[in-house]
């Protein structure tokens, strides 16, 4: 048969209670696995409501030690379902150092390593700056049982300089944990422009890269915290998974919990780098410039 490995993506509400939020999150990656998922990837910063949204000094009390006591509750789950699992986390480094980090749980190794976001917005209701340094760890790859994969955050999908410093690394499937939705003063206007783009740039770096991306969002209407004169943001869902030449071969609903066990044949990644020869044809000795800010 070849090469395969099935991913699991976790498309969640998530609500007041941490508690529950993990949870509802062990019990959707138990039945993620029982399908058959090998990978499994829960939304970014599920624990919570996404706090971003209001600069609250309060909202640190909600960061914890990686490891720490959610990876603990992870690492035996996917010990008793022997997965892997990628949980996205509000990571206290030390005090006055925070980081919005992605924490790889092996399946016989335990907690294995971390990816820090790297890029960090700053727009109205998405205020990350104020919590969170930007990742010093680098793009990184980890080895599965069956596939070696790459670990970026939301803001990061929209840089195709991320996506191929992380395929590089020798990443045949992109996961993306993401919480993005619509303003809603904004949804009939710009709504449907902003959630193709949000897919189209994706899917592109699956064609650029001969690879897989799989995107993990959380759905559901969440307010802005009480008093504020902020509206709420409604998080599209829409959580899919696209092929090295770029077909959509899964999308979850836009408005429900999900979850999506998507079996992917990993030989059609060399494939596709052998047919379509991006990485071949690369010329390293004209790019220096990608690394200044700008081209004056």
């Amino acid at each position: 048969m070849g090469r395969h490995t099935a991913v699991g993506l976790v498309q969640m509400r998530c609500g007041e209670d941490p508690d529950e939020n993990v949870a509802r999150a062990v019990r959707m990656a138990k039945e993620a696995a029982d399908c058959a998922a090998s990978l499994i990837c829960l939304p970014e910063l599920f624990r919570t409501p996404y706090f971003c949204k209001s600069e609250d000094h309060a909202a640190f009390a909600l960061a914890e030690s990686i490891p720490g006591p959610t990876t603990r509750v992870f690492e035996a789950i996917a010990a008793e379902k022997d997965v892997t699992i990628l949980v996205s986390l509000f990571e206290k480094r030390a005090g006055g150092l925070y980081h919005n980090t992605l924490a790889v749980v092996d399946r016989d190794k335990g907690y294995v390593g971390r990816y820090r976001k790297m890029h960090i917005p700053d727009d109205p209701l998405f205020y990350e700056k104020f919590y969170f340094t930007p990742g010093d760890l680098g793009f990184q790859a980890f080895d599965a049982a069956e596939a070696r994969f790459g670990t970026l955050i939301c803001w990061d999908q929209w840089y195709p300089e991320a996506a191929r410093l992380t395929a590089l690394r020798g990443a045949e499937i992109l996961f993306y944990p993401t919480a993005i939705g619509w303003l809603p003063s904004e949804k009939t206007e710009r709504g449907e422009t902003q959630r193709e783009a949000w897919e189209l740039i994706q899917r592109s770096h699956a064609v650029a890269n001969g690879c897989y991306c799989v995107a993990v969002n959380r759905v559901g209407f969440e307010p802005a915290p009480s008093g504020s004169q902020e509206e709420g943001i409604e998080f599209w869902g829409g959580s899919f998974v696209v092929g090295p030449d770029g077909r959509l071969l899964a999308r979850a609903s836009s408005d429900e919990e999900e979850i999506l066990v998507v079996d992917l044949d990993l030989e059609a990644v060399e494939r596709h780098r052998i047919e379509w020869p991006f990485l071949r044809d690369r010329r390293i000795d004209a790019y220096d410039n990608l690394s200044r800010r700008y081209i004056d």
